[in-house]
């Protein structure tokens, strides 16, 4: 049996964190090949316990755009479970991979479908720059196991006002279908996996809408289905055609997974022959002949029972998990395949991974080149200060001291920044390298980092910073607080601030004062004492004039939960109301309902 596994990890971090490392997150899935999406890292972030576990071969594609707010998004990353990565037999170690699949990424082993896919005739209407554009959101990893190539794909979520996503996502899918026709002439059998980001038919979504058949890739999908005269399988279908309320993936933040209001978006589809060698008769093929079983894996649901009761507008409980679910396929009769090695795209040899050792001198040597050179002052070596060399040299061998203590390396450290203390620096080359040797020695195991202060816009305010101060008696601080109080009717007080300082009051009604001293201390000379329970009552006061504020929804006469609105468009910013439930379908009363409010158009935003 062969099992390959599909899931959509929303954040590889995160997961490994859920899980306590990567390898008890692999084996959880319990899969010869596993294929991950949206791993949310560029390839600059990956480090050793990301992508390497014992036993597994890994295949990464990042994304590599700078758009906006696409930074660090996507990735899609295949593991293979195998015994040996060198002279192996096995067909979850594959005999070549390629990042991407236009072919200008580079591919590494066989080089035959790849090396002229981009040149072809079907694909002159796209230029170089729009195929590496399709490529660089890191949404596809191919992987040839030698009976199968495998596709892990991330498709492209395109919002229906957005036509440029929209085009992306037409132009994503045109480019790979067209690849897929050219290994269906090599006469290639096709694996595709991964979060397609499309339901297929409306037994594949929760409540669809009226216009829900009408979507351009909703009617793309269906086209490749062997019921349609497309060459694709939907396994998941093809095991279970009548199943419903089948979904992969839940909204993330409208507790919908509570009452499984979700949809089917995460696939596996086959195409081509069986490995049998019949000719001429179409039931024969991997799909009828091999798959033994087709399912999603709902054991890794987000949410449990006896949780639906803590849900209160999503403030209240945090689901662990992704907002998918793996999606598992078996193949049974698939035999080994000639000896071969980890293909060069392997995790293994990154350089990130891997590496190549630079020392210190190096570094500093090539900075110092380059700033001089641009400057027009080159020196000759020669002229260097033997004292500068002798001490460059410590540098070095204190790099590679592994036994070296912090003390000898704070010693060094001074004694970068005091040369040019001493002795006068004559130039801004030599003072740039005595900073960048001691920022240098600072990255050396054992040396102290100096913290730095963080600063942040949202820093914990206390309470009499909102509040008129005079100066003098404690008698005089509180009387400007009871008029602010006093007058608290006519100000406006933004819910967003009232939630995050209230959470600084415990269930015992006692102030947290670490949390509100960062900024706009009290005076030094009133009575602390008295200053808290104030600060205390003033924020119950809040509090209560808070909820009272908040409506109540109609269908169940609860207090509503505030909301911002999200999408561009003349209402962006502004505040409303709208039922604390989580969603869920219509029919069922114990769902959100439909209650809706503005908030008064004092709250609303600047634009």
């Amino acid at each position: 049996m062969l099992k390959i596994v599909t899931y959509n990890v929303n954040g590889i971090r995160q997961r490994i964190t859920q899980f306590g490392s990567l390898l008890k997150l692999l084996d959880s899935l319990d899969a010869d090949i596993i294929c991950f999406q949206e791993i949310k890292a560029t390839k600059q972030e990956l480090t050793a316990d990301l992508i390497m576990a014992q036993g597994y071969e890994s295949f990464f594609s990042c994304t590599r755009t700078c758009g906006k707010g696409r930074t660090g998004y996507s990735g899609v990353a295949t593991f293979c479970r195998v015994r040996s990565a060198f002279s192996s037999t096995e067909v979850a170690l594959p005999v070549a991979a390629e990042e991407g699949f236009t072919g200008l990424l580079g591919t590494c082993g066989n080089e035959s479908s790849s090396e002229v896919f981009s040149d072809l005739e079907c694909l002159k209407e796209f230029r170089k720059d729009e195929l590496l554009k399709i490529d660089s959101e890191g949404r596809c990893v191919i992987t040839d196991h030698g009976h199968f190539v495998l596709f892990n794909v991330y498709g492209p979520r395109a919002a229906p006002e957005d036509e440029e996503r929209i085009q992306f996502k037409a132009n994503f899918f045109k480019i790979m279908q067209k690849r897929w026709e050219l290994l269906q002439q090599e006469k290639r059998r096709i694996i595709v996996v991964g979060d397609l980001n499309i339901a297929p038919s409306a037994v594949d979504r929760c409540e669809p809408g009226p216009d829900f058949e009408k979507n351009e890739f909703r009617r793309w999908f269906r086209s490749l289905l062997v019921k349609n005269g497309g060459s694709f399988l939907d396994l998941f279908r093809e095991k279970h055609p009548e199943r419903a309320d089948a979904y992969t993936c839940w909204p993330v933040h409208t507790g919908a997974e509570e009452f499984n209001f979700g949809s089917r978006i995460d696939h596996i589809l086959a195409s081509g022959v069986c490995l049998h060698h019949i000719q001429g008769n179409d039931d024969h093929n991997l799909g009828v002949c091999h798959v033994e079983e087709c399912d999603i894996m709902t054991q890794f649901r987000r949410w449990k029972p006896g949780i639906s009761l803590s849900w209160k507008g999503g403030r209240a409980t945090k689901l662990e998990g992704s907002d998918h679910v793996p999606v598992f396929v078996t193949l049974k009769d698939i035999p080994d395949i000639q000896i071969h090695s980890t293909p060069p795209l392997s995790a293994r040899y990154m350089p990130e991974i891997r590496g190549s050792q630079q020392t210190i001198v190096s570094i500093l040597m090539k900075r110092q080149m380059t700033e001089r050179v641009g400057a027009g002052t080159l020196t000759s070596p020669a002229t260097q200060d033997d004292d500068d060399i002798d001490l460059i040299g410590r540098i070095e061998e204190a790099s590679y001291s592994c036994s070296v203590s912090s003390t000898d390396l704070n010693t060094l450290s001074s004694s970068v920044m005091n040369s040019c203390e001493n002795e006068p620096c004559t130039s801004k080359e030599s003072q740039d390298a005595a900073t960048a040797g001691n920022r240098l020695i600072r990255s050396i195991p054992g040396v102290p980092k100096k913290k730095k202060m963080k600063q942040n816009q949202h820093s914990q305010l206390s309470l009499t910073s909102f509040f008129q101060k005079i100066p003098g008696t404690c008698d005089s601080v509180e009387k400007s607080t009871k008029d602010a109080s006093d007058n608290l009717e006519s100000t406006v007080i933004s819910p967003d601030y009232v939630k995050e300082t209230t959470e600084t009051i415990n269930k015992e009604g006692n102030f947290d004062e670490s949390a509100s001293s960062q900024e706009h201390n009290p005076p030094t000379d009133c009575c602390p004492e008295n200053d808290r329970k104030t600060a205390v009552m003033e924020w119950q006061r809040i509090q209560q004039r808070m909820q009272d504020s908040i409506p109540l929804c109609e269908g169940h006469r609860e207090p509503c939960v505030a909301r911002i609105v999200k999408k561009s468009g003349p209402n962006f910013g502004r505040r409303f109301y709208a039922c604390a439930r989580a969603e869920g379908p219509a029919s069922n009363p114990e769902t959100r309902c439909d209650f809706f409010r503005w908030a008064d158009t004092k709250s609303r935003q600047k634009k």
